[in-house]
């Protein structure tokens, strides 16, 4: 660690030391900020940058543009949730649950999915609560995956997996899910497995496309699994949210996939609290203790207050799910609408909160020049649609709205959309 006293001139890129220190430090005044920056970078960040759309929000707040870039809602959480939080506080649950969840909200996960799926969980043995899917999905490929070891993604991806997978020291190997409909070419996704394959990482409903896979989709990509001996990692965040009588089905329910399969989920999409950070990992037991080893030294546990309040929240009944596809659907519609209307070709999302448009009749150069434009000019954030792929060229000429918004807040997109004719 550099001493605190230390300060970097950005003028000069030198590293300037107060004279009042000694002598010892003389060779690190003379060295370059770049090369003390390299020196203590580790290669396994070597290729990471900021998160693209976590930067779009800083820099809708910087120009006070509506921010349809990050998926989170600007409406209130469930009155009864919030009420349910706070009375937890009041009772004094602060202190540290148990590493693993506590025992309230474990029997609330596994009764949940007993209803709605007809699966039979182990609170004890097989479900992990973590900070969030993000941490979930990180911890579960700690786990299971080796340096060398090979992942398959789809792309586009949301843009985690990427970081995710350099993390763990795995290569990607990616298949592209094809416009308009985003469906997968099987021979294509063949090709990339082999014996090397570790896992594949699947995301339906899907962010950024909205692709909801189908249950003949979905088998065959189990039946690969089992070919290759490989795992299924699924992030299934955005399960509630479906649209034009899509299912949402889970790989792991699937014949042959119950102890091959790790799945990924939380509370932050279906319940509208994406800042409170409490998910869970679903998985036999073997893979569950493994994945409980990275977890309780990646963060110990989710916050404990928040956990009692999730048991109210995985004990709504089926018609508050019902409610919430109902209204995602009308503002799915809405901004449809608002986009074709300014010139936009939407892919029509058939799940999850998001929107992808191709922006190749506003004649912009790419995604990225197109989406300071629309920041900075019209005073609204989006992600540009490369963000989502790794390979060259993907996206360059689309890009993801979010729609998990206040009408208030559509209707003001939809005015500002307007200009660009």
């Amino acid at each position: 660690m550099i001493p605190s006293y230390l300060s970097t001139d950005n003028r000069a890129g030198d590293i300037h030391l107060p004279s009042a220190h000694f002598s010892k430090y003389a060779r690190r005044v003379s060295t370059p900020a770049t090369a003390i920056r390299n020196r203590f970078r580790s290669q396994r960040i070597s290729r990471f940058t900021e998160s693209v759309i976590r930067e779009m929000t800083r820099l809708a707040v910087r120009h006070g543009a509506i921010n349809l870039a990050q998926g989170f809602p600007d409406f209130p959480a469930p009155a009864d949730l919030k009420r349910a939080a706070a009375e937890a506080i009041d009772a004094d649950i602060n202190q540290y649950a148990i590493t693993w969840g506590a025992k309230p909200f474990r029997d609330a996960i596994a009764g949940k999915y007993k209803r709605t799926y007809g699966m039979e969980f182990d609170p004890e043995r097989e479900i992990t609560v973590c900070c969030g899917a993000t941490e979930g999905m990180v911890a579960s490929l700690l786990a299971v995956v080796d340096p060398g070891d090979e992942i398959v993604l789809f792309e586009p991806f949301y843009e985690n997996y990427g970081p995710d997978s350099q993390l763990c020291g795995a290569t990607p190997r990616y298949v592209t899910l094809h416009a308009p409909d985003w469906s997968f070419d099987p021979d294509e996704l063949r090709a990339a497995f082999s014996s090397r394959t570790k896992a594949i990482i699947l995301n339906s409903p899907n962010n950024p496309t909205g692709k909801v896979f189908t249950r003949q989709e979905l088998e065959f990509i189990a039946g690969l699994c089992q070919e290759f001996d490989a795992l299924a990692i699924t992030d299934e965040i955005y399960e509630h949210i479906l649209y034009d009588g899509a299912v949402h089905i889970p790989i792991m329910s699937l014949p042959g996939m119950r102890e091959r399969s790790i799945l990924v989920n939380s509370m932050s999409k279906t319940y509208s609290v994406t800042g409170w950070r409490v998910g869970w990992v679903l998985a036999a037991p073997d893979l569950t203790d493994s994945i409980r080893k990275v977890h309780d030294f990646l963060t110990v546990g989710a916050a404990a207050p928040l956990q009692q309040a999730g048991v109210q929240a995985l004990s709504m009944a089926g018609n508050y799910y019902e409610h919430l596809s109902t209204e995602y659907a009308a503002r799915r519609d809405h901004i449809v609408e608002s986009l074709q209307s300014a010139g936009f070709k939407c892919f029509l999302p058939h799940g999850a909160y998001y929107v992808m448009t191709d922006i190749s009749e506003f004649g912009f150069p790419d995604d990225s020049s197109f989406v300071r434009h629309l920041i900075t000019n019209l005073g609204i954030a989006a992600v540009p649609g490369s963000s989502f792929y790794a390979q060259a060229g993907g996206g360059s000429q689309q890009v993801r709205f979010c729609f998990c918004k206040k009408y208030e807040t559509l209707e003001l997109a939809r005015n500002q959309f307007l200009k660009l004719k």
